[in-house]
């Protein structure tokens, strides 16, 4: 089954049910802030452990108590798609947890 980018109105709409999602350029982007840097450090490894899970990443950059999130398919020119709104909902089952 191919993978199709999604319309920027699907994107938009598919966002309203990620609270703190947004889009910036060709990404679908959060950021979490946690109490300290150990819980963030711990939710990098949270994530990872669903991207495997998926064979789907996304980039992320860690903070003292942030972490950013920013997922696209880079397999249709890095445009987001259905599979990233699949792998931002199971992130934030995983973020959350521990965020202030």
């Amino acid at each position: 089954m191919a993978v199709e980018p999604l319309s920027h109105k699907e994107i938009e709409e598919r966002l309203e049910d990620l609270p703190g999602w947004s889009v910036e350029g060709d990404q679908i982007t959060r950021t979490y802030t946690y109490v300290s840097h150990l819980d963030a450090a711990d939710a990098v490894g949270r994530i990872a452990r669903v991207q495997d899970e998926l064979n789907h990443h996304s980039d992320l950059a860690l903070g003292y108590t942030t972490l950013t999130v920013s997922v696209n398919t880079h397999s249709v020119g890095g445009k987001v798609t259905a599979l990233d709104f699949e792998l931002a909902h199971r992130i934030q089952e995983v973020a959350t947890g521990a965020a202030a």
